[in-house]
């Protein structure tokens, strides 16, 4: 009732403007600074000392404080807050300054002072109204601090939390660090469609989407990988993308629907490649945003220095759970498996040591390691083992348990392609809803020649996570998926 009564009374201020012939919401204010630009020029004014330009600035009051007929206030914008001075025998539209709310937001000019107190201000000599707030901030002793709130209203959120815009602006970086990072290797960025008649390129449901000019079902992407492949195909050397992809599963504090991965593909190289390639640009991307590669994520100490470890999933099991999956048996391995109760529905010899590795292993694994070679049967789109064909060359990189990216020496043989594919289909008979669809064009492209090749995926949510020190991909994404509020 109160958050009702609050707006009714700035409603009431808008019909008031308006009457006064004031604009509550004009068209422009151009030419502002950002508040952390006259934070550093100005440092070194001496008590009561004013600066020489006139500097104008523009954003949403945060604070006020009216001192008779005088007011101090801070103004909040991308980059901070910066303190104004306001005095009515100054201001010619001080009355319309006696209509302003917390939220509102304000362009100012003036000229900038250090108080006594040795705050730098900026004394108010010009004031417009640039948006009349409607609906009051949080408290701003308490903010804003239901995370289910947060996540909805992600605009509140950032006005009352500006620690939550400095992790966006780090996300930023962070994107821009890789990309920056892959063009210095001579990688080409690229674009895939997300709307795809087959999807393929991972073990995920997918969600259905139609195309009422062709009464056509169609699907959004679960991944790159077949159109990259196909650009490697017509004969780039490099290629990546930074894209959206959408995977029919559950949210937790590492998965959400829809999440952005950096995909890149490299002709002439293998796995052991794109191992180096990863550990390196995690390295690159830590040190340009962070200036170090010695993290502490929640408490723990982590060092993204390369190389990193590398361990094979025989190996890790043997280490870390005690089970020597190459000595037993087909009937002794689904006895583990029935005896950590996971669900054997659908697995095979492969695909229950990958399951036992991941109810077993995976969150031990807290300094960044690769994990490779994985059982063949895991993905039907990598190179088999040299030496060895119930493997296959196969590496997934993991930082404090969560496994952060996944890469292949490719499989170019078409028609070994076209046979694990058509397995692939029997599972999706079986009851798999994870597994692959026939792609018969992808088969197409890989019948006239692909080079070898190696490739990598990379998530960037669970990067940002882990280099912001975010608790949960909720708070490193600005709109997660979330249920109806009704």
């Amino acid at each position: 009732m109160e958050h009702n009564r609050l707006a009714q009374e700035r409603i009431e201020k808008v019909k008031k403007l308006r009457e006064m012939g004031i604009d509550p919401y004009p068209y422009s204010y151009k030419d502002y600074v950002f508040s952390s630009v006259l934070l550093e020029k100005y440092q070194n004014l001496k008590e009561g000392e004013k600066g020489e330009e006139k500097v104008s600035i523009m954003g949403r009051i945060m604070t006020l404080r009216e001192m008779g007929k005088a007011s101090f206030a801070h103004i909040q914008d991308q980059e901070g807050q910066i303190q104004v001075y306001i005095r009515e025998e100054e201001l010619k539209n001080y009355d319309v300054f006696k209509l302003v709310d917390l939220g509102d937001i304000l362009g100012i000019k003036g000229h900038v002072f250090k108080t006594k107190k040795g705050e730098i201000t900026v004394w108010a000599e010009e004031f417009v109204l640039l948006s009349k707030s409607i609906l009051p901030l949080p408290d701003k002793f308490h903010g804003l601090q239901d995370t289910e709130i947060r996540y909805r209203q992600r605009y509140v959120d950032l006005i009352a939390n500006p620690e939550v815009k400095k992790t966006f602006l780090l996300r930023s970086k962070i994107v821009s660090a890789i990309r920056e990072y892959l063009d210095k290797k001579g990688f080409v960025e690229v674009d895939i469609p997300v709307l795809q008649p087959v999807y393929g390129g991972a073990n995920a449901r997918p969600f259905k989407t139609h195309i009422n000019a062709w009464n056509l079902d169609l699907f959004l992407s679960i991944s790159p990988e077949l159109y990259l492949k196909r650009l490697i195909v017509g004969g780039y050397e490099k290629v990546y993308t930074i894209c959206k992809n959408f995977r029919n599963e559950g949210v937790d504090k590492t998965h959400n629907p829809e999440f952005t991965m950096m995909e890149c593909y490299w002709s002439g190289v293998d796995y052991n490649d794109m191992m180096e390639l990863t550990e390196d640009l995690y390295e690159y991307v830590a040190e340009k945003v962070l200036g170090t590669t010695e993290i502490v994520y929640q408490g723990t100490k982590i060092s993204l220095k390369k190389p990193w470890k590398r361990l094979t999933m025989a190996d890790a099991l043997k280490t870390m759970a005690k089970i020597d999956v190459e000595k037993l048996s087909d009937k002794e391995i689904f006895k583990c498996i029935e005896q950590q109760r996971i669900d054997a529905h659908n697995l095979t010899r492969g695909l229950a040591i990958a399951a036992l590795f991941e109810q077993l292993c995976e969150e031990k694994l807290i300094q960044p390691i690769f994990i490779t070679d994985h059982p063949r049967e895991t993905t039907p789109l990598c190179k088999l083992k040299r030496g060895d064909p119930e493997l296959i060359e196969r590496f997934e990189p993991y930082i404090n348990g969560w496994e952060i990216g996944n890469g292949y020496s490719e499989l170019t043989d078409p028609i070994l392609q076209k046979k694990f594919l058509e397995e692939q289909v029997e599972r999706g008979r079986g009851g798999d809803e994870e597994a692959h669809q026939m792609d018969t064009d992808f088969i197409r492209a890989m019948e006239y020649g692909m080079p070898p090749t190696g490739g990598v995926g990379i998530g960037i949510d669970r990067m940002v996570i882990l280099l912001a020190n975010a608790s949960s991909i909720r708070e490193v994404i600005f709109f997660p998926t979330m249920k109806p509020e009704n």
